[in-house]
């Protein structure tokens, strides 16, 4: 059966590799971004994909997404909140004192990463498909072990109270809600213009297997925990990083 599935930050990375995926089952596709040309040419690599440009920490604009799903989808089988990142593709303000610096760095960090996941998932959670609706958010490893990036760690663990809250409120209408914490993954703009290759040999050191981990690898997990045979998994926080953090 035909799925409605809504990808937030769908133009690039582990959102549009979740499009390949679902759109390659027959599911219908929605990408959800800010960068409408990312978006057009993503839109254009995923059989029947649609897109949407929007910038999901305006609450405006994400009651246009919800809106426009209500008129051309109806119900949502699959959400998934791809869109986030660790800031350094925002666009800096010159010359700050350093207190305002850290205030907008942590500010810009908890709106790509918490507040588009938090607003999107509110405007479209009476769309959920009952039973049956799939909630998949995408939090990092760094969430468990901080970071260089503090903001951006402290944003995504901030997704773990709410999806296990917000699985809670949905289980009793057959919803699931989960979150994947992936490790380092490559081919992404998470680093944006690349990573060197010190730093990448130090991440892959760090995992079992020995390799970086790629969005299929996340897309692959996100495919299955919207599977019916993951319909009693819920409230839980997967990790793919091949081993570079344990389980807890």
């Amino acid at each position: 059966m035909t799925r409605n599935v809504v990808i937030s930050g769908g133009g690039t990375g582990i959102g549009l590799a979740a499009a390949r995926v679902f759109a390659a089952d027959g599911d219908r596709v929605l990408l959800l971004g800010r960068r409408g040309d990312v978006l057009e040419r993503a839109g254009a690599e995923v059989p029947g994909a649609e897109v949407y440009a929007a910038d999901l920490a305006d609450p405006v604009a994400v009651r246009g997404v919800a809106g426009y799903v209500g008129r051309e989808f109806g119900a949502v089988d699959v959400l998934i909140h791809s869109a986030g990142g660790n800031g350094l593709l925002e666009r800096q303000a010159g010359a700050d004192d350093p207190l305002d610096a850290v205030a907008r760095h942590w500010t810009v960090n908890f709106r790509l990463n918490l507040l588009t996941a938090v607003l999107l998932t509110e405007a479209l959670r009476d769309r959920l498909a009952e039973p049956g609706g799939r909630v998949l958010f995408l939090s990092s490893i760094a969430a468990y072990r901080g970071s260089g990036q503090t903001a951006y760690a402290a944003a995504k663990a901030g997704l773990h109270p709410y999806a296990h809250d917000l699985a809670r409120t949905l289980g009793p209408h057959g919803i699931t809600v989960n979150v994947v914490a992936p490790g380092y993954i490559e081919d992404t703009a998470f680093f944006g213009d690349g990573i060197d290759r010190e730093r990448r040999a130090e991440l892959v050191a760090e995992t079992a297997d020995g390799r970086a981990g790629t969005p299929g690898d996340v897309a692959a997990t996100l495919h299955w925990l919207a599977s019916p045979g993951a319909a009693h998994i819920t409230s839980q926080i997967i990790q793919v990083n091949g081993g570079a953090e344990r389980g807890h």
